[in-house]
């Protein structure tokens, strides 16, 4: 039994040396590039408490909606995206959770989406 340990430690070990930093882009620019693609920019604060703002990239279409869903699916929320920066706030029925958000087109496909907790 000891032997097969000691195989998967080495193959292991072996798989792990082959990858290098020097290959690898550091994480903060994988993270923070200045020429991502991603149309929603930023939302904050995460976690929220009362409201959250999205930020939207400037080439974002003025058709696109934001849906935002409960974690169980249940449709909390649609907004036009008509500037570089939506408001939702929260109602009552917002409790606190996980809670998802998409950007989509005027077919209805996901162009983007994330998560952003709710503590109340």
């Amino acid at each position: 039994m000891s032997k097969i340990y000691t195989i998967l430690l080495s193959t292991s070990l072996l798989y792990a040396g082959s990858f290098s930093a020097a290959t690898t882009p550091p994480l903060d620019s994988m993270l923070f590039s200045e020429h991502s693609n991603n149309k929603v920019q930023r939302f904050y604060p995460n976690p929220a408490t009362q409201f959250i703002h999205f930020e939207f990239d400037a080439s974002v279409d003025k058709s696109y909606t934001l849906e935002i869903y409960s974690f169980i699916g249940r449709k909390m929320a649609v907004t036009a995206v008509n500037a570089q920066r939506t408001t939702i706030y929260f109602n009552d029925a917002y409790y606190r959770g996980l809670y998802i958000f998409q950007l989509r087109d005027r077919t209805g496909r996901i162009i983007e989406s994330g998560k952003f907790q709710v503590v109340r």
